[in-house]
């Protein structure tokens, strides 16, 4: 039976320590757990290591930080102390190469997660360099990793960056664990096998469910059901191979029970069955942890961090996304099941906001990867299910949810003393939208601050196919719902669509059909993303393989000349990074704020100057 994770509470420090000195105040000579982030830290909900951290911490074990630490030396590593029990490590919210690079492998000169907006604070590969630092600086610990960039790299991937497949990062990191998914019962797990192990080592780790390891046949219970992917040498000698692993890892995921297995060289990819998903309950817990909502004392001089005021007040109400798009990552990691916290949960955590000193009344969003898939659920049980969409080509009938209680949420929330604003900002699926008209009329009237995200990528009923997105009628007849709407209340409303070219099978033909509607619109795109092939999606396999995953071959632009070439035809000069396109005639110059900042620092005491509150890039370019 799963353990719970929830916890007695244990009070918490303000901050999770990143110094000696924090670790000094606390009277830790060392602690249990080192957590290596290519982020900085800011202690909100939305981020995966100050999330863990506070897990842990409410377990009753020492967590202390190391954010964005200096790769070419183990100092900073070794700074807090050899821990106890474990290191994680994590790329950080982005992949590492994503974070770096464009569309176009042009080096960005931006990151949102760092002090003052700068690029260049972590490495290249961040997984593999932080382990390898801390395997340099503390000789036998074990070591795990997790987040998104470990995530999609556990069996053998296609790299964009290098154009070349490469083996499990478990490999070429030598970690010792690498936990996929979303990792609060892993990271638990890990931590109490090696506090009550006699003889704490990586081999301790194994076979813990949402993890994978370097291993062998034998690791694998004789009675458990397993699924055999192609080798690595299987995929390099025939691509078609990667699509066929991609499909079986995306079953793995999907159905829950079966464990999966990949030879590489003479060792074998190990990979557990996914970890349990955490309920309502254990959800609902998570958010009582006490969050700062604010970054850690230390960047007070660096500048502010673009990503700490986007989600600074944004509530998230569920996990998981019924979509199942071909090129997004969140079914592989937080998986297509949606796992909803409750009314009472929210609502709670929107009254506390009122006691934080940054708080003006406006909540930017509640959601999670879709605004409106909150209180979703399959009526099937999840073995049973063999699509690989909840919504395309059309909405399951076992698909059950419920947009009025949805609606019912945000105002229940904007009722709340000291609200004033309640937003919709993390995207509305606009098919799901429609089969409730009333309810998106009431939110298109009340609860849209002048912008609307949504996400339909394309026009051209192929691309849309190999996209796994819904047809363009589906579309139109949700602009026009709005744009009815938006008329009859009298306010001035857009629309922010997000559009990609270079998808795999769209044509320049495609590409002008899309320019073609767009023109007609009388639209003119900002925010066209050119298809990044990330490791581990359908698409990327796509991208790889010229082929569809039945077989079929199709037209893919690979070499930069064709990519820039479908890129023009929406933005004519393609040749400038495409997130600078969209980011830099937003900025703003950050305004004086003379009123006193009353936050606290990691011991409670008052302690940071004023903050400017204007934000660097506007709220609707907010990246995905």
């Amino acid at each position: 039976m799963t353990k719970t994770l929830i916890a007695s509470k244990i009070k918490q420090p303000t901050f999770l320590p990143m110094t000696r000195e924090e670790m000094d105040w606390l009277g830790w000579d060392r602690p249990d757990i080192l957590l290596v982030s290519g982020d900085s830290y800011i202690d909100h909900p939305s981020f995966g290591i100050p999330l863990l951290g506070r897990v842990l911490t409410a377990h009753g074990y020492k967590v202390a930080l190391v954010c964005q630490p200096d790769w070419k030396d183990t100092k900073d590593i070794e700074a807090l102390g050899r821990p106890r029990l474990y290191a994680g490590v994590s790329a950080g919210a982005l992949d590492s190469m994503l974070s770096h690079y464009t569309s176009f492998r042009k080096k960005r000169s931006d990151d949102a997660y760092t002090p003052g907006g700068k690029a260049g604070a972590r490495p290249n590969r961040a997984c593999i360099i932080y382990t390898n630092l801390i395997k340099k600086a503390f000789k036998g610990l074990p070591v795990v990793m997790g987040g998104i960039e470990a995530s999609l790299r556990r069996i053998s991937h296609f790299d964009f960056w290098t154009e070349k497949i490469r083996k499990t990062i478990l490999m070429d990191s030598k970690a010792d664990l690498l936990i996929y998914g979303m990792g609060e019962r892993a990271m638990l797990e890990a931590a109490d096998r090696l506090s009550e192990a006699d003889e704490p080592s990586g081999a301790t780790l194994r076979g813990i469910n949402g993890t994978a390891f370097m291993g062998k046949i034998e690791d694998i219970p004789a009675d458990a059901e397993v699924i055999e992917l192609p080798s690595h040498q299987d995929i390099l000698d025939d691509p078609q191979m990667l699509m066929k692993a991609t499909l079986l890892l995306e079953e793995q995921v999907h159905y829950g029970k079966a464990w999966a297995i990949q030879k590489t060289d003479s060792r074998y990819v190990v990979i557990t069955p996914p970890a349990i998903y955490l309920n309502t309950n254990e959800l609902d817990w998570l958010y009582t942890l006490p969050f700062a909502r604010l970054p850690h004392p230390s960047y007070d001089d660096k500048g502010r961090i673009p990503a700490a005021e986007m989600i600074e007040f944004s509530i998230t109400s569920h996990r998981g996304c019924g979509g199942g798009c071909s090129f997004c990552s969140i079914a592989m990691h937080q998986g297509r099941h949606i796992r909803s916290r409750s009314k009472k949960s929210i609502l709670n955590e929107a009254a506390g906001m009122n006691s934080h000193s940054h708080f003006r009344g406006s909540i930017s969003d509640i959601g999670g990867p879709s605004a409106n898939m909150w209180n979703a659920k399959c009526s099937v049980e999840r073995e049973k299910c063999k699509r690989k969409s909840c919504l395309v080509p059309n909405i399951c009938p076992n698909f059950k949810y419920d947009q009025k209680a949805n609606l019912d949420l945000l105002k229940q929330t904007r009722n709340l003393d000291g609200i004033k604003h309640v937003r919709v900002a993390s995207g509305v699926r606009f098919d799901l939208g429609l089969k409730d008209r009333t309810s998106l009329r009431e939110i298109f009237k009340e609860f849209v601050g002048g912008q609307l995200k949504v996400a339909p990528e394309h026009i051209s009923p192929e691309v849309l196919k190999h996209m796994r997105k819904p047809d363009l009628p589906v579309f139109e007849s949700f602009l026009e719902l709005f744009e009815v709407e938006t008329k009859n209340a009298g306010k001035n409303q857009y629309v922010i669509p997000y559009l990609m070219s270079a998808f795999p099978g769209c044509t320049d033909a495609d590409m002008r059909m899309l320019a073609d509607w767009l023109k007609a619109k009388g639209w003119s795109p900002k925010q066209v993303q050119c298809f990044i092939p990330t490791p581990g999606t359908v698409a990327t396999a796509m991208y790889y393989t010229g082929t569809t995953p039945d077989g079929e071959r199709i037209f893919v632009a690979k070499t930069d000349a064709q990519r820039l070439k479908q890129h023009g035809i929406l933005i004519p000069d393609a040749t400038r990074d495409p997130r600078s396109i969209r980011y830099k005639d937003k900025q703003t110059k950050p305004e004086k704020n003379t009123k006193k900042d009353t936050s606290k620092d990691f011991k409670g005491n008052k302690k940071f100057k004023g903050k400017s509150k204007t934000e660097p890039f506007s709220k609707k370019n907010k990246k995905r």
